[in-house]
């Protein structure tokens, strides 16, 4: 299994698509940018038969440093999600297409 790198998929365009390499390199940054700058707005970001990108909002709590035992707050900040769909999820447990 390896890792999967803006590398790999601009050759992937380049090979399936046809397009030069700095083509498929600037299309992928344009994609990425825009998805980017959506969930930046705290917009979601949904491709069809894969999933959905969200951004969701996380209140302020208290944790605890596990070293000394003393409590600390922990500040309000946003986090992206992603939920698979449910064609993803078949493939992903080996459903046929």
């Amino acid at each position: 299994m390896s890792t999967v790198t803006r590398a790999s998929l601009a050759e992937k365009i380049h090979t399936q698509v046809g397009l030069s390499r700095s083509e498929s390199i600037d299309l992928l940054e344009a994609v990425l940018e825009t998805m980017a700058a959506t969930l930046e707005s705290g917009e979601s970001v949904k491709i069809s038969g894969f999933g959905t990108f969200m951004v969701r909002r996380k209140g302020q709590r208290s944790g605890r440093n596990p070293k000394t035992g003393v409590e600390i707050p922990i500040l309000p900040r946003s986090v992206i999600t992603f939920r698979a769909s449910q064609i993803l999820r078949a493939r992903a447990n080996g459903a046929p297409e």
